[in-house]
């Protein structure tokens, strides 16, 4: 029996596919890291989470306006942000380690990273900043990035453009993040919390269980977007090890 050309092509296709799914619990199993490859690739390379960072940054600029033109002095305002996947994209490490089957969220790559990588912006962060400095807003960066390498991450910031950058205006890692916000509001009114993080808020979301942290989500409703305005990201989180919650009726396959 003689078979077409396309007929012995879709036959390889589906022998490949099967191999393809036989493997894949093996390869699951070698490399754990592989499971944040659909998180990542929609942080890194989705329309979408653009779509988010642009939406987010743009309340930032309605209230810091509204903020500014309310205030009889700007530079007693303040807006605080965390860096990393607020202000700077790090996801190229976490690409280069996924690939590597490197496990990126334990973050023994990072302090290299911090010396030597080669961060991009967040779409619209660089627009916002020189507008609150335009405004005359004083901007403080919080960020649990390592304080023994701040000379890295001020040259890294300074090489992104970024406007106010100093060793006043970068709180590396230290104290917790609500003492470091604490520095500021002593002689500031913070007007705007911007962070992917929930404790770039509020201390109560640091090291609590998820559904602690979904309560006080809500509790805090009028703050999002108002005070309080939070990036997407997928890549990492105190999420990523959650358990999923599927629909518990039996499956029913059929066809189109």
């Amino acid at each position: 029996m003689r078979f077409s050309t396309t007929t012995l092509a879709l036959a390889g296709l589906l022998a490949a596919n099967t191999a393809m799914a036989q493997d894949a619990p093996a390869k699951a199993t070698e490399c754990p890291v592989s499971e944040f490859t659909m998180g990542l690739r929609f942080q890194q390379q989705s329309a979408e989470v653009r779509a988010l960072q642009r939406q987010a940054y743009n309340i930032a600029t309605m209230r810091l306006d509204a903020a500014v033109a309310a205030a009889e002095d700007p530079a007693k305002l303040a807006v605080v942000t965390d860096l990393d996947e607020t202000v700077i994209d790090n996801s190229a490490l976490l690409a280069r380690d996924l690939a590597n089957c490197h496990m990126y969220d334990v973050w023994d790559t990072w302090l290299p990273w911090e010396r030597d990588g080669t961060p991009t912006l967040i779409p619209g962060a660089k627009e916002f900043l020189d507008h609150a400095n335009a405004a005359g807003v004083t901007i403080r960066y919080i960020s649990d990035r390592s304080d023994e390498q701040k000379a890295s991450t001020l040259a890294t910031l300074e090489k992104l453009g970024l406007p106010q950058i100093s060793d006043e205006s970068v709180l590396l890692l230290g104290p917790p993040k609500t003492e470091r916000r604490d520095i500021v509001s002593a002689d500031h009114q913070i007007v705007l919390l911007l962070g992917d993080t929930l404790h770039d808020f509020d201390g109560r979301f640091r090291k609590t269980p998820l559904d602690e942290q979904k309560a006080t989500v809500d509790q805090e409703t009028a703050k999002w977007g108002a005070e309080w305005v939070v990036f997407p990201n997928a890549s990492y989180g105190t999420w990523s090890e959650a358990p999923l919650t599927a629909w518990d009726a039996e499956t029913v396959i059929e066809e189109w």
